[in-house]
């Protein structure tokens, strides 16, 4: 059985494409090789407006799902480039898709997610075989869809004899909890989703590099306590959770409930609430981790990184980069490691996680 795949990601965010190149001839997992393309401004303004109803939208979803196949053909195509391997040296690519709606056990009592995507041109373009739609078993079986990813940071990340918590700060924020073999984890609720929208929003920037724009606010008490009272952050898991909730009508309803902010102080407050919801979860269900690693674009947010180790006093914060793996290819990872479950007949979903039934294999296969 080959051992190489390929994971291809794109997240809530918006911001673009990450894949990876791994090699899974050990029992851990070696990345050999990243690529990272940037979204067009049309491109993520069309899948933008797709968590909306709006007209047409099956053509327009139908079109970005190959504009977006294309994109992920071209960052399989530059780790081909960068490590001289080929096509058929890979055993699948694991593709995720863009996810534009989550609603898992909603309208039907079954409910859908549904992931923009064309694996069929991604395997024709690449020549090689595709596995895509995740989620969609998982919620078929009655759970969530999500988040899958605490399978996969057990692999990578946990420890025995102890107990390590992942954060993974995307546009939403999810935690694994990994303890002796044993992987917890759920939706904590907005990651970078808000913070990325008020910043494009107020200083034409796509993110607010390093956190530095917030650091220059103050966390106003009154918005924050009006945003910790969503409901969902106080759910018990199995939970999960998108832009179908957070979103920009979300966070000007609470705008609106208090008074005037500046713009900078507002930026503030959404990295307070990032950091509040996440280290209040992390209190609640890893009181007793060794570490808190972190990954995701937010772990390159220097302020949401400061905020996180004030609320966890005592228990180190750190990148995933210090145990082996960058933040940005921690989630194109899981999915190779995902494809590779699906290609050997192996579950991928946690159903203690997710809510399922039981154990599935996930995803479909396209062949090359």
């Amino acid at each position: 059985m080959r051992t190489l795949y390929i994971g291809v990601m794109s997240g809530t965010s918006l911001d673009g494409v990450d894949a990876v190149l791994a090699d899974f001839s050990t029992s851990g997992l070696r990345t050999l090789g990243h690529s990272s393309l940037p979204f067009s401004k049309a491109l993520r303004h069309t899948l933008l407006e797709l968590n909306r109803s709006g007209a047409n939208e099956l053509h327009v979803s139908a079109l970005a799902a190959n504009e977006l196949a294309l994109l992920y053909a071209h960052a399989v195509q530059d780790l081909l480039n960068q490590t001289g391997y080929l096509p058929n040296d890979i055993s699948a690519i694991g593709a995720h898709g863009q996810t534009v709606r989550h609603q898992p056990g909603l309208h039907d009592g079954i409910g859908y997610t549904l992931q923009i995507n064309n694996p069929s041109l991604l395997a024709e373009r690449t020549g090689i075989r595709v596995v895509a739609d995740f989620r969609s078993r998982d919620i078929a079986a009655g759970g969530q869809g999500a988040p899958l990813v605490p399978a996969f940071h057990q692999h990578m990340f946990g420890a025995d004899g102890q107990t390590v918590a992942v954060l993974n700060v995307g546009g939403m924020s999810n935690l694994s909890i990994l303890n002796n073999g044993q992987a917890a984890g759920f939706d904590c609720g907005p990651g970078n989703v808000l913070l990325d929208h008020w910043c494009q929003l107020n200083t034409g920037q796509a993110f607010d590099r390093g956190g530095a724009w917030a650091a220059e606010g103050q966390v106003n008490p009154a918005l924050l306590e009006y945003l910790m009272r969503e409901p969902f952050f106080k759910f018990s898991p199995p939970k999960s959770t998108g832009r179908d909730l957070f979103h920009d009508d979300w966070l000007n309803a609470a705008l609106a409930g208090c008074a005037p902010l500046t713009a900078v102080d507002v930026q503030a407050s959404l990295t307070a609430l990032t950091a509040q919801v996440c280290a209040e979860d992390v209190l609640r269900y890893a009181p007793h981790a060794a570490r808190l690693l972190v990954c995701g674009g937010g772990a390159y947010n220097l302020y949401l990184m400061q905020m996180l180790q004030q609320r966890l006093p005592g228990l180190p914060v750190q990148s995933t980069e210090e145990h082996g793996l960058p933040p940005l290819q921690v989630e194109a990872a899981a999915f190779a490691w995902l494809a590779r479950q699906t290609c050997l007949n192996l579950p991928g979903n946690l159903p203690a996680v997710t809510g399922a039934a039981g154990p599935r294999v996930l995803g479909g296969i396209y062949p090359a």
